[in-house]
């Protein structure tokens, strides 16, 4: 028996409407759920934004030795460590720092009554460097302790530690949100599917007794899921767009955490696409294993 698009449509349709409570119901619930699954997605880029830009603004302080001759600019020895620094592969760039600047900084962040046995002349100059990789703080600091014209090496180590578990965790969570709500999403347009053929089961028996093969039956079940899906998905991927367009408005300022999660529009687009061919994928996928035990396969 051949499967016609006007009866595809017709039947998809008469589905639809006979069990239109039932329909919204699980529409609206795909919607939720795909929104859930859109926004941690959305989240989830967000924090690995943040996390790559704050990889990128990690600081390793490299103290040089004293030199009261010359407080204001940098010693031969101190361009040949510069040199050495910039040049391995996951050094960003050194940023030179003279005794004055640092002596100045001591004070502000030390205060008067613990700095005040520092001078210009005692104080150590410095280089900042930014690492493209903040796990390679201690191969930095294994190199260049101790090394000549060298006093101190500074890093943020614990803290580069703890940050990347917080991260680890969080993206643990959020994966397993999504797929949590990914689950919920499918049973509930599956027990949609059913409960639609089971309204029906005289008449899909009589389909059958005429000659009707389990695919003429099968397929406007089947429309009907990935309807929903896909009415449920471009609900939720507005919602998604919407929140990431809230995002960029509570992300003005760039030093703040939301700031820092702001991501390209792109990034978005695409998040939002994801959640359509979700929508159609858990539509299909929902209504094919509804159908499967009222049909023999």
């Amino acid at each position: 028996m051949a499967v016609s698009l006007d009866y595809v449509t017709r039947e998809t349709a008469s589905n639809l409407w006979r069990n239109r409570l039932m329909t919204v119901a699980a529409i609206l619930t795909v919607a939720v759920s795909l929104t859930l699954v859109g926004a941690t997605l959305l989240v989830k880029q967000g924090v690995a934004q943040a996390t790559t830009k704050w990889q990128h603004g990690v600081n390793v302080l490299v103290f040089l030795k004293a030199d009261s001759a010359a407080p204001a600019a940098m010693t031969p020895q101190q361009r040949a460590i510069d040199t050495q620094l910039t040049q391995l592969p996951y050094v960003h760039s050194c940023l030179f720092r003279n005794q004055a600047y640092d002596y100045q900084e001591a004070q502000r962040q030390l205060g008067a009554s613990v700095s005040q046995g520092l001078t210009v002349g005692t104080t150590p100059s410095s280089l900042r460097c930014v690492l493209n990789d903040p796990n390679q703080i201690v191969a930095i600091q294994h190199q260049f302790q101790g090394y000549p014209g060298v006093q101190n090496v500074v890093g943020p180590t614990q803290a580069v530690k703890t940050m990347e578990k917080w991260i680890g965790v969080l993206q643990a969570v959020f994966l397993a949100v999504a797929v949590i709500l990914l689950l919920s999403a499918t049973v509930l347009i599956l027990n949609t599917i059913r409960l639609a053929i089971f309204a029906r089961r005289r008449e899909v028996s009589v389909m059958k007794l005429v000659g009707a093969t389990n695919w003429f039956i099968r397929i406007p079940f089947m429309c009907e899921g990935l309807v929903q899906g896909v009415i449920g998905a471009a609900v939720a991927a507005g919602l998604v767009f919407l929140l990431h367009y809230l995002m960029s408005l509570a992300g003005q300022n760039p030093q703040s955490f939301v700031g820092q999660m702001r991501m390209p529009t792109s990034e978005a687009v695409w998040t939002c696409v994801v959640v359509l061919l979700i929508g159609v994928g858990i539509g299909s996928i929902g209504s094919a294993l509804g159908i499967r035990r009222f049909l023999d396969t």
